[in-house]
């Protein structure tokens, strides 16, 4: 008894003075193993992420991206550029199986009187409409351009629609009466062409 006495005073002793003994530093050893070869959390990339949009044109910035529709194998496509700049650049085209009916370039740009859509259609002289009203009706937003003059168009209007869809809606004076043409499109993958419910 005197003897594992003596051997267990020195750990007892250890105990009291708050040392670690030999068999506690061994099975402490592999837990600070595994902390050390825990692996960090990757740190987050926010260098691809943008910005939420600001400015005049952040109302219009959801039209990013491509769409496209078709009317008695007409095939109608847009594209816009996302808003960088304080600009929005497009294009459009309106296509038969057999050839092309219409191009046009297209910009969305902020001016000292308002908010302006341009369009260059087939290398003709540019048309500025000007942002005239922008409407909520539940799910859908419809922003209306106007300009001057009696060429036909006189008004653009842009509808979003619930669902990935977007109604542009194209109205004037044509041989003396009231004209208007809406063309349905579809958010699309600018890749592989399938539809985007967005």
């Amino acid at each position: 008894m005197k003897d594992a006495a003596k051997e267990a005073a020195p750990a007892a002793q250890d105990a009291a003075s708050g040392a670690a003994t030999p068999a506690a530093r061994d099975a402490a050893a592999p837990a600070k193993e595994a902390t050390k070869a825990a692996p960090k959390a990757a740190p987050k990339d926010t260098a691809g992420e943008q910005p939420p949009p600001t400015g005049p044109l952040a109302p219009l910035a959801w039209l990013s991206g491509c769409w496209r529709g078709e009317v008695n194998k007409r095939e109608f496509r847009e594209f816009w550029q996302p808003l960088r700049g304080n600009l929005m650049v497009g294009v459009s085209r309106n296509a038969l199986p057999e050839r092309t009916v219409s191009f046009e370039y297209l910009r969305l740009e902020p001016r000292a009187d308002g908010v302006y859509y341009v369009t260059t259609s087939m290398g003709k002289t540019e048309a500025a409409f000007k942002l005239a009203s922008t409407k909520r009706d539940g799910n859908d937003e419809t922003f209306t351009f106007q300009r001057g003059g009696t060429e036909f168009p006189t008004a653009l209007a842009y509808r979003r629609g619930a669902g990935g869809w977007l109604y542009v809606e194209v109205a004037g004076q044509a041989q003396g009466k009231d004209h208007k043409v809406t063309y349905p499109f579809r958010r699309v993958d600018c890749e592989s062409g399938e539809f985007i419910r967005k």
